[in-house]
């Protein structure tokens, strides 16, 4: 939890520029929170509502790519989708970016999954 509340103030470039599109309900009404422990993982950024994680990968995701397949297999598991966007993505190509969050929630909206609470975690 605290390792949470320091990356909340050591996000990336990347990572400040998407929250300002997100936070507050800004995009599509709905909430997202970042930084968000589930279990021994930290992702980067949640909508509770869709089971929805975006994760943003810098350079460091190149070497690292069989934890986070692993990683990724272990929140699926859970019920979460997640969805994974370069720092260059986000940055050079933002309306791109939210218009794939917008159509993985249009899509679980159709196909709405069972819900996880926040509480079993």
């Amino acid at each position: 939890m605290i390792y949470a509340r320091l990356l909340r103030r050591r996000m990336t470039e990347a990572e400040a520029f998407l929250w300002k599109a997100l936070r507050s309900r800004r995009f599509a009404h709905l909430k997202f929170r970042r930084q968000v422990p589930i279990d021994v993982y930290i992702v980067d950024f949640l909508c509770w509502e869709y089971q929805l994680i975006l994760e943003i990968d810098g350079g460091i995701h190149l070497s690292q790519k069989d934890r986070d397949l692993f990683r990724e297999d272990e929140l699926e598991k859970r019920g979460f989708t997640i969805l994974r966007f370069t720092n260059e993505e986000v940055l050079s190509h933002l309306h791109g970016v939210l218009t794939t969050i917008e159509n993985v929630i249009k899509q679980k909206h159709q196909h709405p999954p069972l819900r996880v609470s926040e509480e079993t975690l």
